[in-house]
Parts: C-alpha cells; structure tokens; sequence
C-alpha cells in the first residue's frame, strides 16, 4: 500500500547553542535535526498519515542520525540513500539575544545535493495520494531539479496531487541567479495543484501583493488552490471557480522558536486534504499546527498530535471558529 503523501529534499543536522550570543563564545551545543520536507512528512505522520521521505545523506554518523531520527517519528525512510561522495549537511542556529535567531549553513557539496531523477522510486510516487515539493530541492542543484520535473511528470500521469511550498531561500540561488530561480520557482508552481507561498514570497514571485491577483495568476496555468500564509496575521486560501478568504492566525503568547511554523502548517493543509475538508476547513487547522509550532524549539519537536490541535482550537475558540472575508 503506497503512502499517503511521498516527498523527497534534504535534512540536515541542526546543532543549536547551548548559549545566547555570537557562535564564537558558544561552547556546547544542542544536536537536532530540520529539514522542509521531512519535517512536513513528521507533521504528517503525527496526525496520523503515512508519508514517506526521500533522500541521500553521507555515508556518515549524520547520515545515520538523521535516518534513525526521521524513521523514529514515523516516516518511511526505505528509499533514502546513503552516498559516499559527499557529506552530509550541516546547519548552526545561533542565538544573538531574545528574539534575535540566525541561521548558518553548511551544506554546499553536500550528499543531498547529488540527488537525481534515478533516486526517485517512480512506483511510490504513483501510488502516493500528494506529492509534496519545496523549492530548497529546486536550487540545491541540477540533479535536484530535474529529480523534481521528473517526479511532477511522475505524479501527473497517475492523478496525484502535486503541492507546492516555494520555501525560498535566497542563499542558495547563487547558481541561477535571482531571475534564472524566480524563473523556476514559476515554472514548478505552474505544474503544481497547489502552491501555498508566504506573501512576501508571493510578491517576489509574482510583481504583485494582491492575493488575488496571485491567485488569479495561477489559476491560469492550472493551479486548483491556492494557500497565502501573511505572516502571524491570517493565511489567505482560495479555489479556482470556488470559494476564498481569509482565517485568522492563532494568537501566540510566547514565540519560542519560529524556525519551521511553516512546514507545519503545510503539514496541516495537506492533512485537511487527505481528509476530504474544505481548504477553508484544512487552512483553519493548519493555522493550529503552525501556531503549536512555534510554542516549542526545535523543527520538529512542536509537530503536534491531531488530539493536541483539537484541543488547542477548543481551548482558544471552543466551537466558534472563524473566516475573515
């Protein structure tokens, strides 16, 4: 039986200071883990679907740490591969002072790099229900991104959903440039079903912070929904010919670690999916996961339980609930 969601993109070991200020006068370090994708298929797997994850990771201690980790949260692991050639990535999560996280990574080279069209298993892909991408594989590399074309082709032919989280980041668009990435990010985004990009990547993306308009813009190359997420304001959801809108995000007292809300709240959406909700019903939760998230350090460690978000949306509006329109 095939998984309900396959995704594939690299995961790297997060090593986390174990005290505030500049990495320079660090001395220990907390060993986690975070990656888009998987973390996307750990929110899954916690709200009780199967996903499945692929990969490469070095041929190292990492590589196996990660593996152990990931399939440990429940994730099929089988298909990812262990390679020799290169290492696998690291990344470091600085704290400067309250409020004031960074990110340093070190993953140029690294084994996920030299994923490629070959590593996918094809068979997986079409019995898979959604097929869910990021646009970090897109400019890890060629490989990556023909490894991606490939994969949508895959997903297209056997009536899988593909989805599609831009997930932008600008240090990796060296190779290709602002233009020749922004290029790609369009051209994934047009063969997807559904594309759910934060504004600002909307407007990077599309000359336009009209969500709308946005939407519009996809919906003309065959996109079917469209999912904004604005920030901790409200997430922004509309259908091609049906309905759209707004819900409100969940109010936060505390943010202990932003870094990975929106992995969970795609996690959320695409769970909403797979259960036949509305996207006005699937954006609604996924505003839960997201907000659960950030609750807790780490990537994956606030992924929640289905019977954590249920209590969570009780806790904060009992059975009211809301649409802005």
């Amino acid at each position: 039986m095939g998984a309900d969601v396959v995704t594939f993109g690299e995961t790297m070991v997060l090593l986390e200071a174990g005290t505030s200020g500049p990495l320079r006068y660090v001395d220990t370090f907390t060993k986690r883990f975070g990656g888009a994708e998987s973390n996307v298929a750990i929110g899954l797997a916690k709200l009780g679907h199967q996903s499945l994850w692929m990969s490469k990771v070095g041929q190292d201690e990492f590589g196996e740490f990660l593996i152990q980790k990931i399939r440990g949260e429940g994730v099929n692991t089988d298909y990812v591969k262990s390679y020799s050639g290169a290492p696998t990535g690291l990344y470091f999560k600085e704290m400067r002072r309250p409020g004031d996280q960074r990110v340093a990574y070190y993953r140029s080279g690294s084994a996920a790099s030299f994923f490629n069209a070959d590593d996918l298993d094809e068979t997986q892909i079409a019995s898979a229900k959604i097929l869910h991408l990021t646009g970090i594989t897109a400019l890890l590399s060629e490989s990556c991104r023909q490894a991606m074309f490939k994969a949508i082709e895959v997903a297209k032919a056997n009536g899988v959903l593909v989805s599609f989280d831009p997930n932008l980041r600008f240090t990796l668009m060296g190779q290709l440039g602002e233009e020749g990435a922004r290029q790609v990010m369009r051209d994934i985004a047009s063969k997807a079903d559904l594309v759910m990009p934060g504004l600002d990547e909307a407007e990077w993306l599309y000359g336009t912070s009209d969500e709308m308009e946005i939407a519009n813009l996809l919906f003309e190359s065959g996109v079917k929904k469209v999912v904004i997420k604005n920030g901790g304001e409200y997430s922004f959801f509309a259908e091609a010919g049906g309905d759209s809108g707004r819900i409100p995000s969940f109010e936060i007292k505390q943010i202990v670690d932003a870094i990975g809300a929106g992995d969970g709240f795609a996690a959320g959406v695409l769970s909403g999916i797979l259960e036949e909700k509305s996207l006005e019903q699937a954006v609604h939760f996924a505003a839960a996961v997201g907000a659960l998230v950030i609750s807790s350090p780490g990537d994956v460690e606030g992924l929640p339980t289905r019977m954590e978000v249920v209590e969570f949306i009780e806790q904060k509006e009992g059975n009211s609930g809301g649409v802005l329109r």
